[in-house]
Formats: C-alpha cells, sequence, structure tokens
C-alpha cells in the first residue's frame, strides 16, 4: 500500500491507501454454487450445516439480532418479481422462514442491520435503499425510501452510523451519500473517488471516522 496524510480537518481525506491489485471483496461470501456453509473456526474447517438456497448466487449475509435467524440476499430476480431476493434463515434447522420478503424486481446486492432499532436496509440495484423489519414477518416499509444515489450493477455496501441516526451509503458515480435515517432525506453528499463508490463504513471506536473505497481498489479515511 501506499499510505498518504492529510490535515485532519472535517470533510477532507487524510488516509489514502491504494493497493497493488485491485480489492474485490472485504469479506467471504458464498460460494458459486448457491450453498452457503458455516464453519466453527478457519482452523478446524468443520461444516456444521449447509444451507441450500436454489439460486445461482449469494450476494451477502446478515445475521439477525440474536443470531437465531440470518438473511441471505440473491440474484433470483424475474422480469415480474424477486420472491427469493432476500431469503430469511432458521440458523438452528438450516430451513427457509421465508422467501417472501421482498416482490419488486432488483437484486440487493448488500444488507445492513440498525444498530439499536430491530431494522435492516437492503440496498437494491433500483437506484434506492429499501427498509424492512428485522421480525417476522419482515414487512418493507413503504413509507420510507432512501434514494438519490446510484447502484447500477455494482455491488455497493451501506452502514448505519455507530448511534443509528445516519445512513451511508457508496454510489456508482464515486460519491458518497448520508442519509437521515428517520427522515430518508439526504443530509449531505461527498465526492469521494474517480471510480465507482462500492463501500463506505464509519469506525467502529471513532464515530467520526469513515473508511470509503472503490472499484478500482482505492481506499480512503475521512474525518
Amino acid at each position: 500500500f501506499v499510505v498518504l496524510h492529510f490535515p485532519a480537518l472535517t470533510g477532507l481525506c487524510f488516509w489514502l491507501f491504494v493497493p497493488i491489485s485491485t480489492l474485490v471483496l472485504l469479506h467471504a461470501l458464498a460460494p458459486a454454487d448457491s450453498q452457503v456453509g458455516l464453519v466453527t473456526s478457519v482452523t478446524s474447517e468443520k461444516v456444521l450445516r449447509v444451507y441450500k438456497a436454489a439460486v445461482q448466487q449469494t450476494l451477502d449475509i446478515l445475521f439477525l439480532p440474536e443470531g437465531r435467524e440470518f438473511l441471505t440476499s440473491t440474484d433470483a430476480v424475474s422480469r415480474d418479481s424477486a420472491d427469493r431476493t432476500i431469503i430469511a434463515w432458521d440458523f438452528q434447522s438450516a430451513a427457509k422462514i421465508s422467501n417472501q420478503i421482498f416482490h419488486e424486481r432488483y437484486t440487493c446486492p448488500s444488507l445492513t442491520l440498525h444498530p439499536k432499532e430491530s431494522v435492516f436496509v437492503a440496498q437494491t440495484n433500483g437506484n434506492y435503499l429499501a427498509l424492512f423489519s428485522a421480525q417476522r414477518p419482515y414487512r418493507i416499509n413503504k413509507k420510507k425510501r432512501y434514494e438519490g444515489h446510484k447502484v447500477e450493477g455494482f455491488a455497493v455496501g451501506c452502514e448505519f452510523s455507530p448511534d443509528g441516526t445516519l445512513l451511508v451509503t457508496g454510489s456508482s458515480d464515486g460519491k458518497v451519500f448520508f442519509y437521515n435515517y428517520h427522515t430518508s432525506r439526504i443530509i449531505r453528499t461527498l465526492s469521494a473517488h474517480k471510480e465507482a463508490c462500492v463501500n463506505a463504513i464509519f469506525h467502529p471506536v471513532l464515530p467520526s471516522l469513515l473508511a470509503t473505497c472503490d472499484w478500482a481498489g482505492e481506499i480512503k479515511i475521512w474525518q
């Protein structure tokens, strides 16, 4: 990595990481055969359960509070609907709880859980973030939609701020969008990268710091 330092001023990048080769994944997802395997540890490599989604690709995995259930987003979509775009699973039995969660004809490349409330957000290729209840039957909130950024086929990530008041997302035009969680309005945008910004996350201990990365492998830290 090449590390550059800039003055730590609000809204300015002060760390820039440029990898030698393009960074493709920041966390492991399911293999192409659409089976989600959970292991005890990286040393034992013992598979506990296999969850068969009967789709070509699993895009993201999100555990719900208390860990009894988790969600997966998939590439299953038809012309009129996407009845398996988001699937809820029972962790212990490996049974599908529901695959009738999101019915709009867009795939969801990323999922994120609210840190304080029982809700989660799905990034959609319809260029908006959809809000859902994290409790059965995982109903979508039709009154709230976070839109203004662009996805356009990129695996764009999103995340809540540690206090849950902000929702941040990357955008295919290289910008970062900050939404007010309660009003769903755009608070500000940040011209972060020349290439598509594929993720933006808050520092877990220093919430005033934000990390962003783009399709070309560039990583920046902002204050």
